[in-house]
């Protein structure tokens, strides 16, 4: 009998058409920011839509940085995250002066708590950052009116949540004052290494475009292609190197195009999981309640019950060996050194994030998945728990 392959947790899913149009920024002469990275903003903001203006960056943690500083976060400042998610969202904060100031989650879907957040903010609190865990929205209206109440602002960390609805308007559309995507390698659609930050509010974009390449007033691309004269311009700040090349652009021009669909296999893949799992002694991903709202299933994350009679750590081991590549999503700010000790965290203050760490797993969920490999991971699931 053959061995089978691997299956890894996550795969991209790249197309001819992407390959073709990298080739043509390639064959064009013109590799870093230019039009195809002109062309993906706009395609971007027309799909999010209600008027908002797109700004693309190598990264989405460039994107946190520059929407912080942007909506004027800086030495002292106060910024409060959830301490279940991954290090960018609070090493941003960082970057700055300011202060990530952590908080624990909701214990169904691994979200800030509008409670914690209310419970954490002090006269040192200038803004929110919440994080759409694996791809379901925070309970934004609750923050939005907290953030009313208290004059802060609002960073969305949307790296998860693309495509994602919440009470019928697409994240990047809410009152919030800027929100950032991610196009990592292994996001629900990917330009290799890249992000993209998006606002209603054009003095934030104006300042996130100038503090994107270097604080100069014209992009290279104006630069290079204006007459008037070509080569002069600014520095009006001490900005940074966060453009998006037009070879990361010309990929996502194209995996843009196919995000619904993207979404809807997600949404199959994830269905079919919920069913063939149903029986099993973990806790499954909750789903959307709110009309309007949906799940862009970034990931699919399992917690392991007390009674499934083995750890976390283990199942991971055994499902290796059984040729299935999982993931853990995520180890908790307060269980990261730098963050533990130079805040003095501890367990004890983040109950509900700390138990969900214990237990979670993240199964692989990826639109290149067949048949097959999804029935691969759920009998593998299944053997490892003895059912």
């Amino acid at each position: 009998m053959t061995e089978q392959k691997f299956l890894p947790f996550a795969l991209p899913d790249i197309g001819e058409d992407e390959i073709n149009e990298v080739v043509d920024a390639l064959r064009s002469g013109w590799v870093t920011t230019g039009p195809k990275t002109k062309q993906f903003e706009a395609d971007f903001a027309a799909f999010i839509g209600d008027g908002v203006e797109a700004i693309a960056v190598n990264s989405a943690t460039a994107g946190l940085h520059l929407a912080l500083e942007a909506v004027g976060i800086g030495p002292g400042d106060e910024v409060i995250v959830p301490s279940y998610t991954f290090t960018a969202t609070a090493e941003v904060v960082r970057y700055l002066g300011a202060h990530p100031v952590c908080v624990d989650v909701d214990a169904a879907t691994f979200n800030i708590r509008p409670e914690a957040i209310r419970a954490a903010i002090t006269p040192k609190t200038k803004a929110i950052m919440p994080v759409h865990f694996a791809g379901l929205a925070c309970d934004m209206d609750a923050i939005i009116a907290i953030a009313r109440e208290h004059k802060l602002k609002i960073v969305e960390d949307a790296a998860h949540a693309m495509p994602t609805y919440y009470k019928g308007k697409l994240i990047g559309t809410l009152d919030s004052d800027v929100t950032v995507f991610s196009f990592y390698a292994n996001k629900t659609m990917t330009t290799g290494e890249g992000g993209m930050v998006v606002s209603k509010n054009k003095d934030i974009i104006a300042r996130c475009k100038v503090m994107r390449l270097h604080g100069i007033s014209r992009d290279a691309f104006d630069r290079y292609t204006s007459k008037t004269p070509a080569w002069y311009y600014e520095v009006v700040a001490p900005g940074y190197k966060y453009n998006m090349p037009d070879t990361a652009a010309a990929m996502g021009i194209h995996q843009l195009k196919k995000i619904n669909a993207f979404l809807a296999k997600r949404e199959t893949l994830a269905a079919r999981y919920d069913e063939a799992l149903a029986d099993l002694p973990l806790i499954l991903p909750v789903r959307p309640v709110d009309a309007g709202s949906n799940h862009a299933w970034h990931l699919y994350p399992v917690r392991l019950k007390p009674e499934a009679g083995i750890s976390r750590d283990d199942f991971i081991v055994r499902m290796a060996e059984l040729g299935i590549g999982c993931s853990v999503h995520f180890i908790p700010l307060h269980r990261q050194p730098v963050w533990r000790d130079g805040y003095g965290l501890k367990r004890e203050d983040f109950p509900v994030a700390d138990a969900a760490f214990e237990a979670e797993v993240t199964l692989p969920l990826y639109t290149r998945m067949t048949d097959d490999d999804q029935r691969r991971v759920i009998a593998a699931v299944r053997e490892v728990l003895g059912k």
